[in-house]
């Protein structure tokens, strides 16, 4: 077992965010979470990253409490790449800066040997060319797939993507998705938080519901976008199906 999440709970203030959420992901398994907008998965990533602290349970990674207040969070984070929606890529900065930054300043990775590595991963998804520009030159799909290969330079155990799509204009999307389709052929163990169902049902191993804070339901693609065990869950697919995104 890879990850090993057991009844984590966050709340920010009266609002409970996780509710004693339970989830584990083995090694090379890709795991969507889908839910509605507030059931906990942009928090769940965030917590597994140990941007948020948990207010109780447990986070587990190759059998480590990696939420014990002792473990030093900037070596768990070695492990755990984390992709945003929104890119966070620093404008002032390029292509090859922007990826090398944490491996030569927070690693201390040579920086000819960084260098050379990020250039192999920009090489990898076409965007060899594009070391020298500034974020503000690059498409939204190039921009992401940037910041994706930010978080593989350090080779991480665990990649967790939160909604990387969904800021993308629709003829970028495709793109974006074809490298995580690359990285899942490699073995990259991944958690995606996605409203892309059609995406889910292809690359994803697993599939897990989470509603008010709690996976309520999960399992194979095919069985829980197809059919749903729970009320609730089929209650969101409707409305996903009706939006046309399913």
């Amino acid at each position: 077992m890879l990850l090993s999440c057991t009844d984590v709970r966050k709340t920010f203030g009266p609002n409970v965010v996780l509710d004693n959420l339970s989830l584990d992901v083995d090694e090379h398994e890709v795991v969507a979470l889908i839910g509605a907008s507030g059931s906990g998965k942009s928090t769940l990533l965030r917590c597994v990253n140990l941007l948020t602290e948990i207010d109780d349970g447990v986070v587990r990674l190759d059998g480590e409490d990696i939420t014990d207040p002792r473990v030093d969070a900037d070596l768990v984070r070695q492990k755990i790449g984390l992709v945003f929606q929104s890119y966070n890529l620093f404008p002032h900065m390029t292509v090859l800066d922007n990826i090398t930054l944490a491996p030569v300043r927070v690693h201390k990775r040579p920086v000819p040997e960084a260098r050379s590595q990020a250039m192999e991963w920009l090489d990898r998804v076409g965007l060899a060319d594009k070391s020298g520009s500034y974020p503000d030159r690059l498409s939204g799909g190039q921009q992401q797939r940037v910041a994706i290969v930010r978080a593989l330079v350090n080779s991480p155990r665990l990649l967790l993507l939160d909604e990387v799509t969904s800021a993308l204009d629709p003829e970028l999307v495709g793109e974006v998705l074809t490298m995580i389709r690359e990285l899942k052929g490699e073995g990259m163990t991944m958690v995606l938080a996605t409203h892309e169902m059609g995406f889910a049902r292809q690359v994803a191993d697993r599939v897990a519901f989470l509603d008010s804070g709690r996976v309520l339901e999960q399992g194979p693609p095919e069985q829980v976008l197809g059919e749903p065990v729970e009320a609730r869950t089929r209650q969101f697919l409707a409305r996903i199906i009706e939006a046309g995104r399913l």
